[in-house]
C-alpha cells in the first residue's frame, strides 16, 4: 500500500478502510455505510441516461448508454442520490439488481443482461395442446419471479 491514509479503499465496491491514527474516521465509516446501505439488495428506480428532475433521497437508478448532465461518463453505473449528492458505483460480475419499472431482476456480467420473455409455440405438424400449455405455465413463472420481462 502506497498510502494507507488516503489510497486504501475495498477492491470491489470502493468502500474506504480505517487505519489507527486516521483523523475523522466518522466520514469514513458513515462513507463505507452509505455505500454498502445503498449495494446491498440493490433495486433501481429503471435506466434513465439523465437524473430525474425531482430526485428522491435514496433512489439508485442504473445509467444509461448515453449519460447527460451530473451523468456523463457514468454509462451502466448505478447512481444512487444520497444526502442531496450523486454516488456512482461500478458494477461487479455476479452483481444483481431488481429494476422496479419492470419488475425483472437484471444482472452484470461483463455489461448487464437483461433476460427476454420467449415466444410461446405456434404451428408445427403436430399440435400438443398440453405441452404448449405447460410452457406457457413455466413461461409465466419466470416472469412472475421477475426472471424474465413481461413483453
Amino acid at each position: 500500500m502506497s498510502d494507507p491514509i488516503f489510497d486504501s479503499r475495498t477492491l470491489r465496491h470502493d468502500l474506504p478502510y480505517l487505519f489507527p491514527g486516521q483523523a475523522q474516521k466518522e466520514g469514513y465509516v458513515n462513507e463505507a455505510l452509505a455505500r454498502i446501505d445503498t449495494l446491498l439488495h440493490l433495486s433501481v428506480e429503471g435506466v434513465a441516461n439523465s437524473p430525474p428532475a425531482t430526485p428522491v433521497e435514496s433512489a439508485c437508478w442504473l445509467v444509461g448508454q448515453a449519460p447527460t448532465g451530473e451523468w456523463t461518463g457514468r454509462a451502466d453505473q448505478i447512481a444512487a442520490l444520497n444526502h442531496g449528492n450523486w454516488m456512482f458505483f461500478l458494477p461487479r460480475d455476479g452483481m444483481r439488481v431488481l429494476n422496479r419499472a419492470s419488475g425483472q431482476e437484471i444482472r452484470f456480467a461483463d455489461g448487464w443482461e437483461v433476460a427476454t420473455r420467449p415466444d410461446l409455440p405456434s404451428g408445427g405438424q403436430t399440435v400438443d395442446v398440453q405441452a404448449r400449455s405447460a410452457i406457457a405455465a413455466i413461461v409465466d413463472c419466470l416472469t412472475a419471479a421477475g426472471l424474465l420481462g413481461s413483453e
